[in-house]
């Protein structure tokens, strides 16, 4: 946006939440942040959250208009999240406001985190500092690009996407297995983007079995090397995973989790993580409490989304545990009149008790239909 424009708020907002998104995946597990200063009805400053360790937004919006010239003081901050009031990998932003002598902050979305929520503003109004909100619809819209990061941070737990390619018919794979490929080019390249977004991309033992596939982000206009990769992560109870598996090829730019059950070949294990893999080993239970508390275990190294890509079991066990928050499905233009249904397991006995989406999006994608259907919000 030139500085020569009249912004109205709609469209500051606009510019702050598409600055946040750009942010998306390379902060984490910070949350993603976008802030665009104005001043006398122009905008002099832009920032966003580039990558965790590095200035959050505000700060440098505020560094952007320094360099261009500008008066900060006096300005007015467009912010899509709560400023931060505590000392992390970087000073609070709400101090950085203070002291650059901002004048009003509009902030869009409440941190609701116990050692951000309302520190900020109540720091800043303290300081003379004027602090407003914005309307409900741009604080919605700026809370959408956050759900990984309230999720980890209010349950412990990483945001869970769920997606499945099937045929006309639900399935995901032919009666011998074979699945490559079911979905179109164009839906396989927006699957690769989200595994550079999010933190983890994640199978089942059956699929890894079947497929031994590499889990990594691959873009043709881009090289690997150049790609933020997800850690990849293993559903093996029994950890049946070798160190002969593909997986192990680019280890050392691309994570690799194994989630076992507490009854695996500890051998197997110790074996993985002399290769390089980290072993995760829940407690006993029910398939669901193991798969919630292995999430868990994710969570607590930082991981704040999951992408999970199968298999039919592994999905029924997620859907099951109450865990997954989105579940992204692409229908291929094929029917095989049988072979492996998308989801294997019992589900409810009543159509009442489904799990019905809060929202759902639906478009076309190359020769797919691709159905996006937001389970909770947080």
């Amino acid at each position: 946006m030139s500085s020569s424009q009249q912004p109205s708020d709609s469209a500051i907002w606009e510019r702050a939440v598409e600055l946040a998104g750009r942010g998306r995946g390379l902060a984490s597990p910070n949350p993603t942040v976008g802030a665009v200063l104005v001043r006398d009805g122009q905008v002099i400053g832009e920032g966003w959250h580039r990558r965790h360790g590095g200035l959050h937004a505000e700060p440098e919006a505020i560094a952007d208009a320094i360099s261009r010239g500008y008066q900060v003081g006096g300005a007015t901050m467009y912010v899509t999240l709560e400023p931060c009031a505590h000392h992390g990998s970087q000073p609070p932003c709400a101090d950085a406001l203070i002291e650059h002598g901002i004048a009003e902050v509009v902030i869009a979305c409440a941190d609701p985190t116990e050692k951000t929520a309302g520190i900020g503003p109540e720091r800043m109004r303290a300081a003379g500092v004027a602090v407003r909100w914005a309307d409900s619809e741009t604080a919605s819209n700026a809370r959408g690009l956050i759900q990984d990061f309230l999720k980890r941070e209010l349950t412990g737990r990483p945001l869970l996407v769920l997606k499945l390619a099937t045929t006309l018919d639900g399935m995901v794979a032919t009666s011998t297995g074979d699945s490559r490929w079911i979905s179109g080019e164009e839906s396989r390249l927006m699957v690769h983007r989200w595994r550079a977004e999010l933190d983890a991309v994640a199978v089942g033992s059956g699929t890894f079995a079947a497929d031994d596939p590499k889990l990594t982000a691959r873009l043709g206009e881009l090289p690997e090397g150049e790609l933020r990769q997800p850690a990849r992560v293993i559903f093996d109870s029994k950890v049946t995973v070798g160190p002969d598996a593909a997986l192990f090829e680019d280890i050392e730019r691309a994570p690799l989790i194994v989630v076992a059950g507490p009854d695996c070949d500890q051998v197997a294990a110790e074996v993985l993580r002399e290769a390089g893999a980290e072993v995760l080993v829940t407690g006993p239970g029910e398939p669901e409490r193991r798969f919630v508390e292995g999430l868990g275990l994710l969570g607590a190294r930082g991981i704040g989304s999951v992408l999970l890509e199968g298999g039919p079991a592994l999905a029924a066990t997620a859907l099951a545990s109450g865990e997954v928050d989105r579940f992204e499905l692409f229908v291929a233009p094929l029917i095989l009149g049988g072979g492996r249904p998308a989801v294997t397991g019992r589900g409810p006995d009543l159509i009442a008790d489904a799990i019905r989406a809060e929202e759902m999006l639906v478009a076309r994608v190359g020769q797919d239909v691709h159905m996006s259907a937001r389970l909770k919000a947080w």
